[in-house]
């Protein structure tokens, strides 16, 4: 039997399915980001293209930030570079469990618990927890990230999927169950691909009527809201009402890793019974240093500046996107997916602008999204300028015009919620380019 050809066949469908991922070679350049290098081709054909980075999930840019740098460095230096074994043989190193409590503090709960990432936070916590329930019932919101669908379904609990943030399907389904029986309701703050945002406080009502468990996923919006950059639920005043609220520390705080928060026993039971978090080796201190570090920082004044500098751009953004006529997906937070609609075409939106404008954005498309919904994901920073703005307005205006992609008849600036700042709606983006230059 010739095992490779069951390989090749595999990638051969990914291909003909246009679901094939080809990684772009990057370099991040941590003191002039986001420009970054790429290193296009292979061998004598390749060259290093300087490009402007539109993807990023290190929102705040915190992962280049001096002083938490400067902190993993002297961590590193005083303590070694691994973490020396799982939590319960020697890993368990002092600075995670300082991040642990710095964790807990920001989210206004007993106790925290950090995994290796946020996807192995999801999983081990959400399946744990529905097999420590008795007879539990599990409702997952039909657009939960695949690390909480992964949860669901290594637990042994009966699950049933809730339309996305429909709430009356959410109650008639929670009716059905009754009160008494065990009850987790596992949901996102902020949904990654389309930048909704859920209704936290009214999820949280249906909970208390109907006796309910609420697990809450903030990957998305730690560090970039709510007065201390607890998030959403922070933002909305509604941290005391989620049961367990997760978090990553790669994304809004820049480093790695992921963790929950919640009642000390909750948290103590995941700790005792999890697999994922069991049986596999412990941050390394410098990374725990480096996350606590850009956790503290960002509860502070620098932490609100850089928020509010961060829903400026986001916004100026959507906005300048919108009035080009550009089909931005509408929603109430940072993130600016702009609709492309078929996967094949969206592939080569993104090839173009990084071939022929330097600018580096990565195609989404099915699985990720739903097929005919290919989108361009783009994720402004604090440290895109307005002039970076205007550029990629320009560079995408060119890319639709190529390929022939639709624009919208009559374009209309995106609401932005209450972190919109003033800005005058009739603005044309000729008129935005002037003032950005």
């Amino acid at each position: 039997m010739e095992y490779r050809r069951f390989f090749d066949d595999a990638i051969s469908k990914l291909k003909g399915e246009r679901r094939y991922r080809v990684f772009a070679d990057l370099a991040r350049d941590a003191e002039a980001f986001p420009r970054a290098l790429w290193r296009r081709g292979e061998g004598p054909e390749n060259s290093i293209v300087d490009v402007v980075v539109w993807c990023s999930n290190d929102y705040l840019c915190m992962g280049r930030h001096p002083k938490v740098i400067e902190a993993m460095s002297a961590a590193a230096a005083a303590h070694g570079v691994g973490s020396g074994g799982t939590r319960n043989i020697s890993g368990n190193n002092h600075p995670i469990v300082e991040l642990e409590a710095e964790l807990a503090d920001l989210h206004g709960k007993e106790a925290g618990l950090v995994f290796t990432s946020g996807w192995i936070s999801n999983l081990a916590a959400i399946s744990t927890i529905g097999d420590i329930l008795p007879d539990c019932l599990i409702l997952s919101d039909q657009l939960n990230h695949n690390s909480m669908i992964e949860g669901v379904r290594r637990s042994k609990a009966e699950r049933r999927i809730f339309r996305h943030n429909d709430l009356a399907h959410l109650e008639e389904l929670l009716a059905e169950a009754g009160r008494e029986r065990a009850k987790l309701i596992v949901f996102e703050s902020l949904y990654s691909m389309n930048g909704d945002i859920a209704p936290i406080n009214e999820i949280a009502d249906l909970a208390k009527r109907y006796n309910a468990m609420t697990y809450m996923d903030e990957v998305h919006a730690v560090g970039l809201y709510g007065a201390r950059g607890g998030g959403i639920s922070e933002r909305d005043g509604a941290m005391a009402r989620i049961d367990v609220i997760e978090g990553t520390l790669a994304k809004g705080f820049g480093t790695l890793g992921g963790y929950i928060t919640g009642d000390s026993a909750i948290i103590d039971a995941v700790r005792s019974y999890a697999p994922s978090f069991i049986f596999t080796t412990s941050l390394p201190p410098s990374i725990a240093v480096a996350a606590k570090t850009a956790v503290s920082l960002l509860k502070r004044a620098e932490g609100a500046e850089l928020r509010a500098r961060h829903q400026r751009q986001s916004m100026l953004t959507k906005h300048a996107l919108s009035a080009a006529g550009l089909p931005v997906m509408p929603n109430s937070s940072h993130i600016v997916p702009v609709l492309v609609g078929d996967a094949e075409l969206c592939k080569a939106a993104t090839d173009m602008l990084l071939d022929r404008h330097s600018i580096y954005i990565q195609p989404i498309n099915y699985p990720t999204v739903a097929k005919g919904t290919e989108r361009l994901r783009i994720t402004p920073s604090p440290l895109h300028t307005d002039a970076h703005i205007a550029d990629l307005v320009e560079a995408l205006v060119d890319v639709w015009q190529t390929l022939k992609l639709p624009f919208v008849e009559e374009p209309k600036v995106v609401e932005f919620r209450r972190e919109k700042v003033a800005v005058d709606p009739q603005c044309t983006f000729p008129e935005f380019k002037r003032a950005a230059e």
